[in-house]
C-alpha cells in the first residue's frame, strides 16, 4: 500500500489529500456513538488521514475533535483541523466584530487550541448583504492577531470571492462541491484561484455515497432518504441528467474499478484528486468502516482510457447552470430550500 498522499496547502502547512469530513457526525445521517466516533478519529490519524474538516454549525463536532485532542495528545500533535465560520442568515445585517470574534473564540475553546489551522468562511447571501467583505477583513485582523493561521472560503462564486481578494483578505484555499456530476468549479473558479495561488479542498466527491456499487443497477430512489447528504446529491443527479444517465456513469466507474482491482468510490476519489488545482478531497465518515478503502485510493492510477470512458458519459450530461453554489444560494429553489440557515446561534460552550 502506497500510504496517504500529502500536499503543502501553503508553504510550511502540510495536509493529507484525503480529509475526514465532520458533517456526517452532526446529525441527520443516522445514530452516532460519540465515544466510538472519538476512537475512530484516532484510527484515521494513525492511518495517515491527519486533516479533519468541521464547522461552527456542525452540532457537537468541534467539541468531539477537542475531546479527541485531550484523549489522544500524541496523535493530536499530528492533526490539522479545518473548521468554518458561517454566520446565521438572520445575523447577516448585524454581524459586527464582536459577533464574528465570538464565533472564532468559541471554536478555539471547543477545539482546545490557541490558533485555528484553517478557518473557512461562508456568508449565506453575499449579494443581498455585501457586508461579507467587511467581515472578511475582520477575519484578516483576527489572523493578524494570531487567532487564525490561514483563511479559506467555501461556496462563494468567483465574482463574490474576487471582492474578498481585492479587499486584501488572504485566501489560502477554496472548498467547492466538485465531482463528475458537478463540474461548476471548472467554469471559472479553478483558474481564478490558481491565479493567486489557492487550491481546492473538494466536497461531494462521493455524492453522499451515491458513487458506490450499492446504487449500481438499482431503481431510482424516491421520497425521504432519512439522510441529508443523499437528499442534497439526488437533486444534483437530477440536474446532471437523471437517474438513467447516472447509472451509465456508475457502470463506467464499475468497469474502471474492475480493471484496477478497486471500488467505485476509489475511482471517484482518484478522479477528483487528479483534477487540476485540487489539493484534497473531503470524505464524510460516521465511522472507520471505509477507512481502508479510502486509503486504497492512493494505489489507483487512472489511465487515459479510463478518463475517456468517464468523459464519454459526461458528454451526454447537462451542464449545471451558474457558478459555484449559485443554485444552492437561491433560498426558494429546489436546492436552497433544503438548507438550514440559522444553526449558529452564539452560545457559550
Amino acid at each position: 500500500m502506497s500510504g496517504v498522499e500529502r500536499t503543502e496547502l501553503v508553504p510550511g502547512y502540510s495536509i493529507s489529500r484525503i480529509i475526514k469530513g465532520g458533517w456526517h457526525l452532526a446529525g441527520g445521517h443516522g445514530t452516532i456513538d460519540r465515544a466510538q466516533a472519538i476512537k475512530d478519529m484516532a484510527a484515521f490519524v494513525e492511518a495517515g488521514i491527519t486533516t479533519f474538516d468541521c464547522a461552527d454549525h456542525y452540532k457537537g463536532v468541534e467539541e468531539m475533535i477537542g475531546d479527541f485532542r485531550a484523549a489522544y495528545p500524541e496523535l493530536a500533535k499530528q492533526l490539522q483541523v479545518h473548521t468554518k465560520i458561517v454566520p446565521d442568515f438572520a445575523r447577516l445585517e448585524s454581524a459586527d466584530r464582536a459577533y464574528i470574534e465570538g464565533i472564532v473564540d468559541r471554536s478555539l475553546r471547543r477545539l482546545r487550541v490557541e490558533r485555528l489551522d484553517l478557518l473557512q468562511y461562508y456568508w449565506w447571501d453575499p449579494d443581498g448583504f455585501p457586508a461579507y467583505v467587511e467581515t472578511g477583513v475582520i477575519l484578516k485582523d483576527l489572523r493578524d492577531a494570531g487567532k487564525i493561521a490561514e483563511i479559506g472560503v467555501t461556496n462563494f462564486n468567483v465574482a463574490q470571492l474576487r471582492k474578498l481578494v481585492e479587499a486584501g483578505v488572504p485566501i489560502a484555499s477554496n472548498q467547492p462541491q466538485y465531482s463528475p456530476i458537478d463540474l461548476r468549479p471548472e467554469k471559472k473558479m479553478i483558474d481564478y484561484c490558481l491565479g493567486f495561488g489557492a487550491r481546492q479542498l473538494c466536497y461531494g466527491t462521493l455524492a453522499g455515497g451515491f458513487f458506490s456499487k450499492d446504487w449500481l443497477g438499482k431503481p431510482e430512489p424516491k421520497g425521504d432518504f432519512g439522510n441529508r447528504s443523499r437528499t442534497k446529491y439526488k437533486l444534483i443527479i437530477d440536474d446532471f441528467g437523471g437517474w438513467a444517465l447516472f447509472q451509465d456513469l456508475l457502470a463506467a466507474y464499475a468497469n474502471i474499478a474492475e480493471r484496477h482491482g478497486a471500488t467505485i468510490g476509489q475511482v471517484a476519489l482518484r478522479w477528483a484528486l487528479d483534477r487540476r488545482g485540487v489539493a484534497a478531497a473531503i470524505v464524510g465518515a460516521t465511522s472507520a468502516r471505509h477507512l481502508a478503502e479510502n486509503i486504497g485510493v492512493f494505489d489507483v492510477t487512472l489511465t487515459p482510457e479510463d478518463e475517456a470512458a468517464i468523459q464519454g458519459v459526461l458528454d451526454r450530461s447537462t451542464e449545471l447552470p451558474g457558478d459555484c453554489y449559485d443554485l444552492e444560494r437561491d433560498k426558494d429553489g429546489r436546492h436552497g430550500s433544503i438548507m438550514r440557515y440559522n444553526q449558529n446561534a452564539l452560545k457559550v460552550s
